[in-house]
Formats: C-alpha cells, structure tokens, sequence
C-alpha cells in the first residue's frame, strides 16, 4: 500500500501530458528481459523452411505446406508445457471450412492454442495473444509457390511462441491463450472460429491483442528506419454496437445514440486498451513509442481482431510503423533491381523483441491484476461543477485494494491524472462536462485493470 500512495504523489506532480508511469513490478521487467531476438528469429526462419504455408497447401508432407508447420508449432507448445509444471495445455482447435470464397474446396484448418490457466478459480477472465501462421503471395490461391511469410506474419507468430515460452514458466490469476491462427489470407477464418467458439462456450474474453506485420521497419514508400515506433490499431464505435447480430435497427439506433450523448465514440473498450498498452509497453520497454491509431485497421486491409470485435470482445491490432509492400504478397522476383517477397533477410528481429516485449508487459499486468470494476457511472442527477462516480467491486476474482479514478481533458487522446481511492463512491472538483473520467482496479503491488467509462446514472 505504502509503494501506491508514492505512485499516486509522483502521478499528481506530473505535468498533464501523455500519462507516464515510474512504478515496475520486478517480476513483470524479469519476463521482458528473457524475450530473446535469437529465439524469434529462429521461429521464423524455421516457419519460412516450409516453403509454403498457404491455408490450402500440402497437410500431408512432414516438411513442406501448412501442415507440417502447424504440427511444428504446436509441437513447440508443447516443448514449453513440459516445462510448465503442467500450467500450459497445447491443443489444436479443428474444423472444417466448406468451399466458397477463397476456398476451393473443403478445407480442414487447425488453430493452435496455447492456454495457461489461471490460477485463480473464481476468476473467470482470458486474455487472448494471437498471429496468424498461413502465408501467401500475389495470388492468393496459389497453394503451391514458395511463400515464405516471414513478415507476414511469422514475425505475429513468432511473438506469441516466445512470450509463450517466457511466460508459461510462471503464473497468473487469470487465463492467457496464446494463439497462432491459418485462414487469415482467405478471410480471417481461424480467428472467427475462435471467436465464435469463446461466444458461444462463454469464454470471459476481457482482451485481444492480434499481431500481424510486426517485423519489418523500414518504409517503401517514405524510405524512413523507424525501430522504436509501433502501431495499434483501434476501433471507435465497437463493431457490436454497429451489428449488434442481427437485432433490430431500433437498437443500433439507440447504442449509437447513448454514444452520441455521453460522448464516449473516442472511450470504447478497444480505445481503452490501446491506451492502456501504450502506458504499459513504454513502462517495461525501452526506446518504444506505441502509436494509438484510431481505425479499425489499415485503408484496404484487415485482421483477426475483428473476428473478436464482431463478437463483442476487446480488441486491438499490433503492426510495424512503416510497411514495405515489395515484401508483403507478392512472387519470389528481382525487377529493376528489387527483390520482391517476404523474405526473413528483410526482417528486424531486434524489432519484433519489442513488439513481444510490449505484448508480455501488457498481458502479464493484465493476468496479475483484479477485474475491472463494474456498473460504474457517473451521476447526472443535478446540474452541477462537481463530478460524482459511483462503481461496484469486480464479481470474480480477488478483491482490489484500491481503484484509479482515471481523468482527462476531452481533447486530450491519454489518460492525464490517477487518483487513487478505497471506496466506491468518490466527488471530484472537476465538472463532468468538461472532463473525461474512467476506474480501474488496482492490486497492492500496482497491476491495474482495464479502464471503465462510466455510464449516466440518475
């Protein structure tokens, strides 16, 4: 308690700009410093020696094709779960994807998952790390072309097996998947079998993060070097307010509605998590700047987080700063002097030991912390200069010892100001009309929950 009440003195003498942090668990640095370069480039190396790993290449050959890679990879898992002392379980997660679109015939795809359970029984939270493992070239229905993928998205790959190795040899309260997906060439299909899967078996998915493109860092186009910048990715209005599954039009009307009046399009659970991995990555990491992009995803691309999104889950995409697009889709070729394709020569393997730096801080802050506070609200009972948030204790797990109040200006894009309380109720001389506010919860040692924008309560 003594070490959160010196956070919260040095949080309130901090000039109100992008919200920086001074506090690091020991442990949390330890994991970070064990994500090794080497490891990730040999993972995408031996990823890239399949030859191809496009979701409709070989299943049979033990070397070449996407079935030898995934029974390579899970195979890795399971080297970590021996490990593990039994924390981790490595499964493949199979179906069948009939024929349509870009799939020419019925296909059996597998995702590989990774789980290390919690350790906690009554908290039910999972967190979810994900790459996608299939490759392509220009034409994505050429099975049989060298398609080495290194970037795209071995180096995604890469990311959840290391912070997997690193991380499976301790434990959470809560659940971490890590995931490696095929299909998300032909349309994002592993993920959405996992999505749906977690819907419909009521996983208690609390966040996503999906990374694709996370190796390269130089530009193409603007022929910038940039290593200490990365992208996430996140959408505004949450896909599930826009779709809400087929229910009328008169609820979409009255989501988006709420949004309109209360002011919370910029403060979604996605939005949420991005800021919250921007101030944790740059906590642990060094000479990494996390750039809170607030799309969806990239103008003409998309991602596995959407399958979570489109079924109400948190959600963000990690992806390299600058993209260099002679190496991402394209035929193994030399024109003009270029060398085309995805090769592993052209990826930053000290590059993506950041990015799985910033993808295990946040995980590990995560799975440590107590759940987010719920039915949190703001009173907009009178007109008034003041602000009144009223919350009640999270209903799984262990009971926080205390909860930020989180607070900005509304131009502001970060968190400015943490004020730390014990209660469930608290007034702030600040007016509601000219801030915005969220809570969290936050354990003795200082691991925090995901932020809650508070809704009007009368």
């Amino acid at each position: 308690m003594k070490h959160i009440k010196l956070f919260i003195l040095l949080c309130m003498a901090m000039p109100a700009t992008a919200q920086t942090t001074v506090k690091q668990d020991p442990a949390i640095k330890q994991m970070v410093g064990e994500v090794s370069s080497k490891n990730i480039e040999a993972i995408v190396r031996k990823l890239v020696s399949f030859k191809s790993r496009n979701t409709l290449s070989d299943t049979t050959s033990k070397t070449e094709g996407i079935g030898a890679a995934r029974n390579w990879i899970k195979s890795e898992m399971e080297g970590y779960a021996k490990a593990s002392d039994g924390r981790l379980k490595v499964e493949f997660d199979t179906f069948t994807q009939p024929a349509g679109g870009r799939f020419d015939k019925p296909t059996v795809l597998k995702n590989v998952l990774a789980i290390l359970k919690g350790t906690d029984p009554t908290d039910s939270r999972v967190y979810v790390v994900s790459g996608h493992y299939d490759s392509r070239v220009t034409n994505v229905m050429n099975a049989n072309a060298v398609e080495p993928g290194a970037v795209d998205d071995a180096s995604g790959t890469a990311v959840s097996m290391e912070i997997c190795r690193v991380m499976s040899q301790r434990s959470f309260p809560a659940t971490i998947i890590f995931m490696t997906v095929p299909g998300e060439e032909q349309g994002l299909n592993g993920s959405a079998h996992v999505a749906k899967r977690a819907k419909d078996e009521h996983w208690n998915v609390d966040a996503m993060l999906n990374n694709d493109i996370v190796g390269n860092t130089h530009g193409q186009d603007n022929d910038l070097k940039d290593n200490t910048h990365v992208r996430v990715f996140s959408e505004g209005i949450p896909s599930i307010d826009a779709v809400l599954r087929g229910d009328t039009t008169r609820r979409v009307a009255a989501a988006i509605s709420a949004l309109i009046g209360n002011g919370g399009e910029n403060d979604s659970p996605s939005r949420q998590l991005a800021r919250y991995t921007k101030e944790v990555a740059e906590r642990y990491v060094d000479q990494l700047d996390v750039k809170l992009v607030y799309r969806r995803d990239r103008f003409l691309r998309g991602g596995d987080q959407t399958s979570f999104q489109l079924q109400g889950f948190t959600a963000v995409r990690v992806t390299e700063m600058n993209e260099d697009f002679t190496h991402q889709h394209q035929d193994l070729r030399t024109e003009k002097g270029i060398v085309y394709g995805d090769l592993p020569e052209f990826a930053d393997y000290n590059y993506v030991q950041k990015v799985a730096r910033m993808n295990l801080s946040t995980l590990a802050n995560l799975a440590s912390a107590p759940a987010s506070p719920v039915n949190v609200g703001v009173t907009t009972t009178e007109l008034t200069n003041n602000t009144t948030l009223k919350w009640e204790d999270p209903k799984i797990g262990k009971k926080p010892a205390g909860y930020y109040i989180l607070m900005r200006e509304t131009t502001s894009p970060f968190w400015e100001r943490k004020t730390y309380v014990t209660g469930n109720q608290v007034t702030l001389d600040y007016s509601k009309d000219n801030y915005f506010f969220a809570v969290q919860s936050v354990d003795a040692e200082g691991h925090e929950s995901l932020p809650i924008y508070p809704k009007p309560v009368r």
